[in-house]
């Protein structure tokens, strides 16, 4: 079985607009990214259509909660059939080893990771939150082994971190991670950003990839060069 890489962010509102985009793209190519806007405005049947079409869907709701409400969430979506979801770290260990038994207990194991920092926050961003004594990438590592010793089965972070990442945690701790911007591509909103081939060649695992292919004229061959790039 194929391992595609890259994780297309469908960023829309309507299960018409996010099967449109899927059926520009392969499911041997790629796998694709639920949010929270499109799964608040459609729902599980969404997630269904898009299995029906053969690809595997990343549940990105970061589910942030008390122990036992975050455990049944990820229950449920292991129950939907996904193939990742993902929590908080900032939850904490209880709450990360509550998600952890409950997506061991399911029929269907997804891969359970955990959000560390967000790729839109910067030093600033954190110091004004109350996080005075931490970088971004400080920040991150630390969540990042909280996730691991809860026995999660990576993170959700920077590229930038990506390799501090895989020396600290080693080969079998999956990184995954958005702000990737191919050279020739806007940031946008994200602050920390990386090309897709520097990403992983740092140590990145998949790769979160959003506007770059879903607003290039042609989808699929924007895909298809970004994964010739890291090939």
């Amino acid at each position: 079985m194929t391992d595609p890489k890259i994780i297309v962010a469908l960023d829309v509102s309507s299960t018409e607009a996010a099967l449109a985009m899927a059926a520009r793209l392969s499911p041997a190519d790629c796998r694709l990214k639920v949010g929270k806007e499109l799964f608040v405005s459609e729902g599980p049947g969404l997630v269904s259509a898009l299995h029906d079409r053969g690809f595997g869907v990343f549940l990105d709701l970061k589910f942030h909660d008390i122990p036992n409400t975050v455990a049944q969430a990820c229950s449920a979506a292991a129950r939907l059939g996904v193939w990742m979801v993902n929590v908080h770290a900032l939850g904490g260990r209880r709450m990360l080893e509550a998600a952890r038994e409950a997506v061991d207990r399911s029929a269907s194991r997804p891969k359970l990771i955990a959000v560390t920092v967000l790729t839109s926050l910067a030093a600033a961003d954190l110091a004004e939150i109350g996080l005075h004594d931490s970088t971004p990438g400080d920040a991150a590592v630390r969540l990042a082994g909280l996730a691991q010793g809860a026995g999660l089965d990576g993170v959700v972070c920077s590229a930038q971190e990506a390799a501090a990442m895989r020396q600290r945690f080693g080969a079998g701790f999956q990184l995954v991670t958005p702000g990737i911007r191919p050279a020739d591509a806007s940031a946008d909103d994200q602050a920390r950003i990386m090309t897709p081939r520097a990403a992983i060649d740092a140590g990145s695992s998949y790769l979160v990839i959003g506007r770059p292919i879903t607003q290039a004229a042609d989808p699929g061959a924007a895909l298809a060069r970004i994964a010739a790039e890291i090939a």
